[in-house]
Order: C-alpha cells, then sequence, then structure tokens
C-alpha cells in the first residue's frame, strides 16, 4: 500500500513538472516573456533613474529601494493579468480545453501547473531588478549604508503579492473566451483587492483600519517594513488559494 502510494505520488508530481514546463515553455516560444521581462524593467528603470520624479532614486539624496517597492505592485498589476489572460480563455477559445480533460489529469494540477509556470515567469522578470539594489549599495555614504532587512522583506512581500496577482489572473481566464475581457476582468478585481479597500477606509475614520488590512496594499506594506507577520503571510496564502480554488470549480463546471 506504501509503495503504491509513492508510485501515485511519483506520477502526480510527473504529471504536474510536464504541465508546468509545457506552460512555462509556451511563454518563451512567443514573444510574450521577453516582453514581459523586458517592459517590467524598463518601467521601472524610467521611473527610478530617468524621469525626474518622486520616484527617482538619484535624487532621493539617501540610499533607498523604497521607490521600487511602491511602484512594482502598479506595474505587475497590469502585467500579470497580461501573462494569465490567456491562460485558460484561449483553451475555452480553442476548444482544447476537452482536449485536456480526457488525459490523466485532474483539475488541480491543470492549475497549479498553469499558476506555477506564470508565477516562474514573474519571478525570472523580478531576478534582474537586484541590480538596483547593487546600485543603491554602491550609491551609499558610506557604501552599503542600506536598510538590507527592509529590503528583503519587501522582495518576499513582492512575491507573495506577485503569487495572489496570478491567481486572480487565472481565475479570471475561466471567466470569458475573449482574453482582453479576461485581462480587463484580472486587472479590476485586482486593482479592487489592492487599492479599493485604501480608498474606501478613507471614508471611515473609525474603523479605516480594519477595512484597509481586507486589502492586499496594507499586508504588502506591512512585510516590506522587514518583519514578517504571520497574519500577512496567512493573508496572503488565504487570498491565493481562495482565488485557485475558485478557478479548480470554474474547471468543473465546464
Amino acid at each position: 500500500m506504501s509503495k503504491c502510494f509513492k508510485n501515485n505520488k511519483r506520477k502526480n508530481n510527473y504529471i504536474l513538472k510536464a504541465i508546468l514546463k509545457k506552460e512555462f515553455n509556451s511563454f518563451f516560444a512567443s514573444p510574450i516573456a521577453y516582453l514581459v521581462i523586458g517592459v517590467f524593467l524598463l518601467i521601472n528603470g524610467l521611473f527610478l533613474f530617468i524621469f525626474n520624479d518622486d520616484f527617482n532614486i538619484l535624487n532621493a539624496g539617501f540610499a533607498d529601494v523604497t521607490p521600487f517597492f511602491y511602484l512594482a505592485p502598479w506595474v505587475f498589476l497590469f502585467l500579470i493579468p497580461a501573462i494569465t489572460m490567456k491562460s485558460f480563455a484561449d483553451e475555452f477559445n480553442t476548444g482544447t480545453i476537452e482536449l485536456l480533460k480526457t488525459k490523466p489529469l485532474s483539475d488541480w494540477q491543470i492549475v497549479l501547473g498553469k499558476f506555477t509556470a506564470s508565477l516562474l515567469l514573474v519571478t525570472i522578470a523580478i531576478i534582474p531588478t537586484f541590480i538596483y539594489v547593487y546600485t543603491v549599495y554602491k550609491l551609499g555614504n558610506p557604501i552599503g549604508n542600506i536598510d538590507f532587512g527592509s529590503t528583503i522583506g519587501s522582495y518576499i512581500g513582492l512575491l507573495f503579492l506577485a503569487a495572489t496577482y496570478t491567481s486572480i489572473g487565472l481565475f479570471t481566464s475561466t471567466l470569458s473566451k475573449n482574453q482582453i475581457i479576461a485581462f480587463i476582468l484580472g486587472v479590476f478585481i485586482t486593482f479592487i483587492l489592492f487599492y479599493g479597500f485604501d480608498a474606501i477606509a478613507a471614508s471611515f475614520e473609525d474603523s479605516s483600519l480594519t477595512i484597509q488590512k481586507l486589502g492586499i496594499n496594507e499586508h504588502f506594506k506591512s512585510i516590506s517594513r522587514g518583519v514578517i507577520d504571520t497574519r500577512d503571510i496567512l493573508y496572503f496564502i488565504s487570498v491565493t488559494v481562495f482565488f485557485l480554488f475558485i478557478t479548480k470549480i470554474r474547471l468543473d463546471n465546464e
């Protein structure tokens, strides 16, 4: 019985890796991956080093990468739905979802495979931004005068935020066969969860903090301070799992 369980587990892992590999390779088989990575780095680079605005690190007067972590969630708000919009919408539109369901795959394996592939692409887009940290590290006076605790916390928060955005994008891609509609819905729901509760909280002074804690932004800012609070981690995991679960439900009903 134990041997049978191990064989089933090994088989499930193999299937999941196969879906992940297929989805991930499909990004690089088209311009999508290169565009996502390029656009993410270009937009951040322009605001952080070129444009003479509040985000410009060189004009800040002190070594700090906080502007990047303020800007990145807003850039991801558009980029991640652009990555995920075709995940299921394209499958529904071409009818390949039916072919996918005839294979020995569970709905969870399909959802998790697509989720992991999309999140992996986002993670690859984040990795080159370490050069921003190195730049600020070298610009510090003295050299190395940077808050690494806050920076590491911000990167951890950004990964959790990206996972949540990705799960939302996957869900909205099941709501329509049209990729553009899936993209718009993804941006809309992500915007509401990221900033909507902050806007609503501004109208309710007495319970503003409670309302803010319902949104992504408050928990992202909390982790970005460099203190990893289990409540923030649980929030991101809960929201991510919730959207993955309703994505799976949508697949069940197709």
